[in-house]
């Protein structure tokens, strides 16, 4: 059960700094951070001191790590059924940003002629992409690198110096996993 992304979505929700809420709950704000983080596992005693400082029901978050999804199925067959926003592209997640403690992940599709932007705010993070459908251009460190049908490439981020492009005249379908 994952409930430390619970409450650090809750935590941000109320627009609370680690700080605050681990001083109301009596703990360590490092301590608070590893729980957040799934480091950490609290006592039932301070979950309840965590979710009051929170002004949260310990019994509400323990609900809804309960409820949380801990397998999702993209099929190929809903490659077709996606519609693409004026942006050219789609990002079909595969969980939750509370959810997302480890990696991150999604089926790309991209329109001919678009690109999709990296992701902001991201240090010493790895990538992997695999092309399903069409190909892409990547710009990994403004290097372009063609990508094939079933092709795969691992790199190291760099997304000042990245870009996914889809030059081709079809749709492509890339599964992107990326370390948070």
């Amino acid at each position: 059960m994952h409930i430390g992304p619970i409450i650090r979505q809750k935590r941000k929700e109320r627009q609370l700094i680690l700080k605050t809420v681990a001083e109301k709950a009596g703990i360590s704000e490092g301590f608070l951070s590893q729980v957040e983080n799934d480091v950490n596992s609290p006592s039932v005693d301070t979950l309840i001191k965590i979710c009051t400082a929170l002004g949260i029901e310990a019994g509400d978050v323990l609900n809804q790590a309960k409820q949380q999804d801990t397998l999702i199925v993209i099929r190929k067959s809903e490659w077709k059924d996606v519609e693409l926003p004026h942006t050219g592209f789609v990002t079909r997640r595969f969980f939750p940003p509370e959810n997302r403690t480890v990696i991150d992940s999604a089926v790309l599709v991209l329109e001919p002629g678009k690109s999709i932007p990296t992701r902001k705010n991201i240090k010493n993070s790895q990538e992997v992409l695999c092309v399903l459908k069409g190909s892409i251009e990547l710009v990994h460190s403004n290097k372009p690198l063609i990508l094939f049908e079933g092709d795969c490439v691992h790199y190291y981020s760099t997304p000042e110096k990245e870009m996914i492009t889809n030059k081709t005249k079809r749709l492509s379908v890339v599964l992107w996993v990326g370390t948070i």
